[in-house]
C-alpha cells in the first residue's frame, strides 16, 4: 500500500476563493480525498459548475463536498438564502413525503453544479432548548420524528444521486455549549439520539459525521477520538459500513484538547475514515496533517491496515457518487413547505408600510452570518438591524415587525421587543428560531427557520393578514 497517498484520500481541506488554488490541484493528483466548498467559495452557478469541473479535470472521481441542508445552513444560496426551509419547519409540517421532495431537489441543485457528498442531514434531536448550534437545524424534539424525517432526507438526497451524511454522530442535540468553540458534555437520553442514527443507516446512508462532544455515558474521550464510540457502537453495534468522516478537525473541542495533527491520527486511530478540514486551512495545515498521519503509520502509532481501510471506503463512496443524478428541481416544494410550516395569531396583517426592526444575535459558526433579511423580501418595508448595545428606533408612528431569533436565549432580545412594542402603534412579533418566548397580547408569527423560503412566507402572511394556524 501507498501511505503517502491512502492518507491523501482522507483529507477533506476547505479552501480560499472562487477558483481551486494550485496548491489543491497538486494535493487532488497526490490522492486527495475529497474538497469541501463553503460560503466562500460560492458566488454563482455558472461559477461553481466551472470550479468543480476544474478539480475533477485533475482527477475525475475527486468527491465535493458542502453543507446545503436548507434553511439557516446553506453554502449554495449564502447570499440570497436558501429556498428551501431547514429540517425544523419540515419537522412542524411532518409530511415524510415532502421531507424527502425537498431533499431530492437540493440534491439536484448540488448535482447540477458538480457537487456530489452533502453534509445533511442533521439528525441530532434538540432536546436542550438552550442549544446554540443546532436548534432549528434539527427536525425536533421527540427522537421518533427526527428519525422519520431523517430517513426521508436521506432517501430523497440519496435517490438523487448525492451522497448524504447524518450528522452529529452520537448526538449533539442535548447541550448547551458549541463544539466550535469548546468540548460540550452531552447528557441526556443516548438511546434517544441514536434513534435518528439507525434510521439513517437503515435508510442506506452513505455517510456520517461525528461529533466533537463527550459523553460520559459512552466513553471517556470525546466521540470524534474514541474507538468505543466509532467502531464498537457505530460498526459493531449500529453495523454501519459507510464512510465516517469527522466534523472539522480544527474547532477548538478538538483543537484545543490535542491539537489538529493529533486530532487526524487518533481519529483515523479511532475508526474514522475522513479528516474534514474547514473553510480556514490552508496548504501548510493540510500537509502538517499529511505528515502526521504518514509518521504515525511508520511509528507503528497508528496500524497501516487501518488507514487502508479508510482510504478504500472514502475510494468506495467516490465510487458511489459519480453514478449520474437522478432527481429534478423543484424549488416550489421549498415555498410550499415554508408557507406550510409558518405559523401566527393575532392580527398580523400590516395596516400601512412597516418599519421592520431585525435584532441579531451572534450568528453561529454552522450557520454564519445570515444573509438577506426579512425587509429585503418584502417590497415595502425599510429595515434596521439591532445588535445587542445597539440602539433601538424611535417609535414614528408607522406599525413596526421586530424581528428575533431564539428570544428565549437572549434576555437583551426580550427587553428590546418589550421596549419597541411600548411606543408602536401597531406591532408584529416574527421569531425566526425557536418559538419558545412570545410577548403577551402581541400579533405573533414563527417562521422556523431564517432562510429566504421562510421569510418569503412571512412576508406574504404579513402582506395578507393570514387566519392564524
Amino acid at each position: 500500500m501507498n501511505v503517502e497517498r491512502a492518507a491523501a484520500a482522507c483529507l477533506f481541506p476547505g479552501f480560499a476563493g472562487l477558483s481551486a488554488p494550485e496548491w489543491v490541484r497538486r494535493w487532488v493528483e497526490r490522492g486527495l480525498g475529497g474538497v469541501v466548498l463553503f460560503g466562500q467559495n460560492i458566488e454563482a452557478t455558472g461559477q461553481i459548475q466551472e470550479l468543480a469541473a476544474s478539480l475533477r479535470a485533475e482527477r475525475g472521481d475527486l468527491l465535493v463536498a458542502t453543507d446545503e441542508e436548507g434553511g439557516d445552513v446553506t453554502r449554495l444560496e449564502a447570499k440570497r438564502g436558501s429556498s428551501y426551509p431547514g429540517n425544523w419547519a419540515l419537522g412542524i409540517v411532518d409530511d415524510d413525503a415532502l421531507t424527502e421532495g425537498v431533499a431530492a431537489s437540493i440534491a439536484a441543485e448540488l448535482a447540477r453544479v458538480g457537487i456530489n457528498f452533502d453534509f445533511a442531514p442533521v439528525a441530532d434531536v434538540n432536546s436542550n432548548p438552550d442549544n446554540p448550534v443546532i436548534g432549528i437545524r434539527s427536525f425536533g424534539v421527540e427522537a421518533s420524528l427526527v428519525a422519520r424525517h431523517v430517513r426521508a432526507f436521506v432517501t430523497g438526497l440519496q435517490g438523487g444521486g448525492v451522497a448524504g451524511c447524518a450528522k452529529h454522530f452520537p448526538g449533539h442535540g442535548d447541550t448547551s455549549q458549541d463544539s466550535h468553540l469548546e468540548l460540550p458534555v452531552v447528557e441526556g437520553n443516548v438511546d434517544q439520539a441514536l434513534e435518528p442514527f439507525r434510521a439513517a443507516i437503515a435508510a442506506g446512508v452513505r455517510s456520517i459525521m461525528t461529533a466533537h462532544v463527550l459523553v460520559p455515558e459512552l466513553a471517556p474521550q470525546q466521540a470524534t477520538l474514541s474507538p468505543e464510540i466509532l467502531q464498537v457502537l457505530l460498526r459493531e453495534e449500529l453495523g454501519f459500513g459507510g464512510v465516517a468522516i469527522t466534523d472539522a478537525l480544527e474547532m477548538r473541542a478538538v483543537a484545543d484538547a490535542v491539537g489538529v495533527e493529533e486530532g487526524a491520527v487518533l481519529a483515523l486511530g479511532a475508526g474514522a475514515d475522513a479528516l474534514c478540514l474547514g473553510a480556514d486551512i490552508d496548504e501548510p495545515a493540510v500537509g502538517a496533517v499529511h505528515a502526521a498521519v504518514v509518521d504515525a503509520v511508520r511509528a507503528g502509532r497508528l496500524a497501516e491496515e487501518r488507514l487502508g481501510e479508510a482510504a478504500e471506503r472514502v475510494q468506495a463512496l467516490a465510487v458511489w457518487a459519480a453514478a449520474p443524478p437522478t432527481s429534478t428541481r423543484r424549488p416550489e416544494l421549498g415555498a410550499r413547505a415554508a408557507a406550510l410550516a409558518l405559523r401566527s395569531h393575532g392580527a398580523i396583517g400590516l395596516s400601512a408600510p412597516p418599519l421592520v426592526v431585525d435584532l441579531r444575535p451572534p450568528a453561529s459558526i454552522a450557520a454564519g452570518e445570515a444573509g438577506p433579511g426579512l425587509a429585503d423580501v418584502m417590497e415595502v418595508a425599510e429595515a434596521v438591524v439591532v445588535r445587542e448595545g445597539d440602539p433601538l428606533p424611535e417609535p414614528d408612528g408607522r406599525p413596526i415587525v421586530v424581528v428575533v431569533r431564539d428570544a428565549h436565549r437572549h434576555e437583551w432580545e426580550r427587553a428590546a421587543v418589550e421596549r419597541l412594542l411600548g411606543g408602536a402603534r401597531q406591532a408584529v412579533v416574527v421569531e425566526t428560531g425557536l418559538p419558545l418566548w412570545q410577548p403577551e397580547g402581541t400579533p405573533y408569527i414563527a417562521s422556523y427557520g431564517g432562510g429566504r423560503a421562510n421569510l418569503e412566507a412571512a412576508a406574504g402572511a404579513l402582506r395578507l393578514g393570514a387566519p392564524a394556524r
